[in-house]
């Protein structure tokens, strides 16, 4: 019954906000949820969903629960060095204006992060670039664009003195940077997707996601990147079979599509 009482749960949300927890993993998942339901003292998830149906301010903390955002600047550092020597110089002799995509940036760390690259190559204004989230609350506090010190720990000094500004212990990104990013929500598992894109960056999101619905997002990443572009996953998210997307192996997280 209470396997019964889960799937019916699963069921109503996906026709009520068009997320599928099916596609996450189940037990970490339940696990979130059961104790976000039991906070509220519902005994089942029927009787939960009656409540979600009611209470808006119960939908939203049910929605950023079920969200994962974690996020950071710089997030392992070396890699976003190789992006910065390698890969972007490499996009931009092929692209006069490159077409970027963070998907599932959370609360905008990485595409700031991008941005300041950018800045950092003088090729930030003839780029876009496109920012996604399912939650909408951590896209207004990535629009905010306000951040405690712990999540600028691996941020360069130099980038740190010329991007951001103090404000009640806060660290402010520069309106150059805001202005560069157009932050938009988004759901991977159920929306279209835009294109082609010179690079997309996802990273440390797939591993919520079962086995089925990685193969299909890859998939529909491949599809929107242009040839020859690049895909940029999390440390914890290697493609094997990468030839099955058509996409190769470039360098370790980095796949880039094939060319014709």
């Amino acid at each position: 019954m209470e396997d019964q009482d889960f799937s019916l749960f699963i069921k109503r949300i996906k026709e009520k906000t068009a997320i599928d927890l099916s596609q996450y993993k189940e037990a970490q998942m339940k696990r979130r949820l059961t104790t976000l339901r039991t906070k509220h003292g519902f005994t089942t998830f029927h009787t939960y969903m009656d409540a979600l149906q009611k209470d808006p301010q119960l939908m939203n903390e049910f929605l950023d629960r079920m969200t994962i955002n974690v996020s950071e600047f710089w997030r392992n550092p070396n890699r976003w060095q190789a992006l910065e020597q390698r890969f972007l110089p490499e996009l931009m002799k092929e692209s006069p204006r490159l077409r970027i995509w963070s998907a599932a940036c959370s609360t905008g760390e990485e595409p700031y992060t991008l941005a300041m690259i950018l800045d950092h190559l003088s090729v930030l204004d003839r780029s876009s670039i496109l920012a996604t989230d399912l939650d909408h609350k951590v896209l207004e506090k990535a629009q905010s664009g306000n951040y405690l010190d712990r999540s600028i720990r691996d941020v360069p000094p130099a980038y740190i003195k010329r991007y951001f500004t103090m404000s009640d212990d806060l660290y402010a990104v520069q309106g150059l940077l805001k202005k560069a990013v157009k932050f938009k929500q988004h759901n991977l598992l159920h929306d279209r997707f835009e294109g082609p894109f010179d690079l997309i960056v996802c990273r440390n999101v797939m591993i919520y996601f079962t086995e089925e619905a990685k193969q299909q997002l890859y998939r529909k990443f491949s599809q929107a990147l242009r040839p020859g572009g690049v895909l940029f996953v999390g440390s914890t998210e290697q493609i094997f079979s990468p030839a099955q997307y058509d996409l190769e192996t470039v360098e370790t997280f980095f796949y880039r599509k094939r060319r014709g």
